[in-house]
């Protein structure tokens, strides 16, 4: 027997078969690792593309495991294959969690928006976070108690457009305001002139249409919409704040993210979930955002929501 032989009968079990240990890891390391790197050709049949378009910053969770059943197993081979998805997710959504290279110098503006939640037992508190953080402009979606937050904010931000359950607060004067059809046959957004210190600031507050799973077509229309009437928006600075009900990963949102930056992936670190409150796991709410510098974003817990607010700061 010479000495290849041996050394191969070494590497496997006694008997000499190929050693196995591991092969179910491997596969499913590359599976994960492809997935990682082609979740935009999963059809996206009954919304199951947008789906895992959404979920796939959280998809480096199977890293861990992978290479603790990897070493469990003694297998280099696994252990090798586990880098892969690693290195494709590092190369995705890494350069979110580095120091936000946009993210310094003095800020002329700070915006907040907040889905409030409809049935809020507590709105006022909720608004009051967001006041406490220093916002010149605040959007809400799920508007219901009006009256409340206006007592809440009144005093702070003596100007406000509303429409429906959306609503902007600003210190400053409100030049102009309308509603703003995405095609839900009700408008569930407005669009306002802020005349800040600056300038003229243009302003939607979005909350764009529901999606469930298996049934993303209204919120698909209603985002195609909105991408169209920015399309058409000719103001140099604008800000968009909403709840778009998808994330900025989701293939339908590339025709806003044609027409506007995120001001979390250009100033903010890490993914800014907001999405449910108390443990996080997505982020339908954006800022958006053209014409303007973003100096810092971020996203804030606010009490009796089940959203998470997010905030961004600018200068002209």
């Amino acid at each position: 027997m010479t000495e290849q032989m041996v050394d191969e009968r070494a590497a496997g079990d006694p008997s000499g078969r190929p050693d196995r240990r591991g092969l179910l890891v491997g596969l499913l390391a590359v599976l994960l690792a492809v997935l990682l790197a082609g979740h935009r050709v999963v059809p996206n049949v009954h919304g199951l593309g947008s789906l895992v378009d959404s979920v796939t910053p959280l998809l480096g969770l199977g890293v861990p495991p992978l290479a603790l059943a990897a070493l469990l197993r003694r297998s280099r081979r696994a252990l090798l294959a586990v880098l892969l998805p690693a290195v494709v997710w590092a190369a995705l959504f890494g350069g979110a969690w580095l120091p936000p290279a946009a993210g310094t110098g003095p800020s002329s503006i700070r915006v907040a928006s907040q889905n409030l939640r409809s049935g809020n037992p507590d709105p006022a508190a909720t608004v009051d976070a967001l006041a406490g953080a220093g916002a010149d402009l605040i959007g809400l979606q799920e508007v219901d108690d009006g009256d409340r937050v206006d007592v809440a904010l009144g005093q702070r931000y003596p100007h406000r457009a509303a429409v429906s359950t959306v609503a902007l607060w600003s210190r400053w004067p409100i030049r102009d305001s309308v509603g703003v059809d995405t095609g839900l046959g009700w408008d569930r957004a407005l669009r306002a002139v802020v005349a800040a210190p600056q300038g003229d600031l243009v302003v939607y507050v979005v909350h764009l249409g529901s999606a469930r799973a298996g049934h993303t077509v209204t919120r698909d229309e209603t985002l195609a919409a909105l991408a169209a009437k920015v399309r058409d928006d000719h103001a140099s600075r604008l800000v968009v704040l909403g709840d778009l009900n998808t994330a900025t990963t989701d293939r339908v949102f590339a025709p806003l993210t044609r027409l506007l930056n995120d001001a979390q992936a250009d100033a903010g670190q890490g993914f800014g979930f907001t999405w449910p409150a108390e443990l996080p796991v997505t982020r339908p709410d954006h800022v958006l955002y053209r014409g303007l510098t973003p100096t810092a974003a971020g996203v804030l817990h606010t009490p009796d929501s089940d959203h998470r607010a997010v905030t961004a700061s600018f200068r002209w």
